[in-house]
């Protein structure tokens, strides 16, 4: 039994039976930390209140004419038909309540689609299973993975205990960084197939569709680390998709957004060096367990059937160019992505060499981040 609520924990299918469930048991929507998860949570409590209020005047109509207006009571039924008056009560009262509940409804939708005037914006790409953010016209563009702990401990047969885990399956290895009191517009699309990008907190979820650009904002007025999920069957590894947005203070993202852009240029000064193979190959594990792992395994012996295996794969023991070839460019047809547009050059010879070294594989050779700027 506890192997089987493990299973269940790790596939985030039943996760609520292993006692490691991410959100709070609740009977109500959450108020969030937008204006727009404010309006729509007051939206929603004045029409529930209505609901409820209709619910008692019609139920407590009919419990009432059951009990003082039965047969064993002597009760004779009314006998009359086309009332006018009940006719007109029963049509204009609804709609009339329908109207009511309509305005700030449509409001609140016209509030939710505007997004002009924004103070910035970030173009989001869903990818299986990570999503891509890339900042317009500040020059920051990266990739967004589960986690390497929660990765390991989801794999079955890993024997870690999920709920030593801290923030299991909603924490990723660079969270989406966003100024406070800022409005923010979101670009929505995908690269492979129909994701959805959805955080609780922000009040409301937007599909991410191939060959559509999908448009919504948010503005958070408080500082803090804000998690969800993607919110569509995407595919095999669905449940492990999380996203995670952590809003800084003016100063705190200026800071950020400087570190980001020290970053980038370091990591293009490095492609000009050749790295030691030992060096590639402990860089090129971390690249395999965030992009490879969910389907070739973390020892590299795939699924059968479905992932082909990499050790002992003639594609990685054989000609290093095809190897570097289906890795860059991916395999159409197939679930093999092209990664050329995902790693960065660095990352790609590190993975390749990795590959080739590693997971039961020796072949002895190693790619260098120079090869790779040469063929893009």
């Amino acid at each position: 039994m506890d192997k089987l609520k493990q299973f269940f924990a790790r596939s985030s299918i039943l996760a609520g039976i292993s006692g490691v469930a991410h959100a709070e048991y609740g009977l109500n929507l959450p108020v969030g930390v937008t204006e727009t998860s404010q309006a729509v949570y007051g939206l929603h409590m004045q029409i529930l209140w209505v609901c409820i209020i209709i619910a008692c005047v019609v139920f407590g109509a009919m419990i009432w004419s059951m009990v003082f207006h039965r047969k064993s009571q002597g009760a004779v039924a009314e006998q009359f038909h086309e009332s006018m008056a009940a006719e007109l009560v029963w049509t204009v009262v609804p709609f009339i309540i329908l109207i009511v509940m309509a305005v700030p409804a449509t409001k609140v939708l016209v509030d939710m689609h505007d997004v002009s005037e924004p103070d910035m914006s970030i173009k989001v790409t869903g990818y299986q299973w990570k999503w891509r953010y890339e900042y317009i016209n500040e020059d920051i563009d990266f990739f967004s993975s589960l986690d390497a702990a929660s990765n390991e401990a989801r794999q079955v047969g890993s024997d870690i205990d999920p709920a030593t885990v801290e923030h299991y399956l909603l924490n990723v290895d660079r969270p989406l960084v966003i100024p406070v009191g800022k409005k923010i517009r979101f670009l929505l699309t995908a690269s492979d197939v129909i994701h959805s990008w959805w955080v609780p907190d922000f009040g409301w979820k937007k599909d991410a569709i191939p060959g559509f650009i999908n448009e919504a904002w948010v503005k958070v007025d408080k500082p803090g680390v804000y998690r969800g999920q993607c919110a569509e069957l995407c595919g095999r590894d669905h449940g492990f998709m999380p996203i995670v947005v952590e809003v800084k203070s003016t100063e705190d993202y200026a800071a950020w957004v400087q570190s980001q852009k020290s970053s980038a240029e370091l990591t293009n000064s490095a492609v000009v060096e050749t790295l030691p193979p030992q060096e590639l190959k402990q860089q090129g594990k971390k690249v395999y367990q965030a992009n490879c792992a969910a389907c070739h395994q973390q020892k590299g012996e795939g699924v059968p059937g479905v992932f082909p295996a990499i050790t002992a794969s003639a594609v990685v023991t054989g000609e290093i160019s095809k190897h570097i070839d289906l890795v860059m460019n991916g395999k159409p047809g197939t679930a093999m992505a092209a990664f050329k547009g995902q790693l960065s050059d660095l990352e790609l010879a590190a993975v390749i060499t990795y590959q080739r070294n590693s997971l039961g594989n020796k072949v002895g050779d190693a790619v260098q981040p120079t090869e790779i700027a040469a063929l893009r």
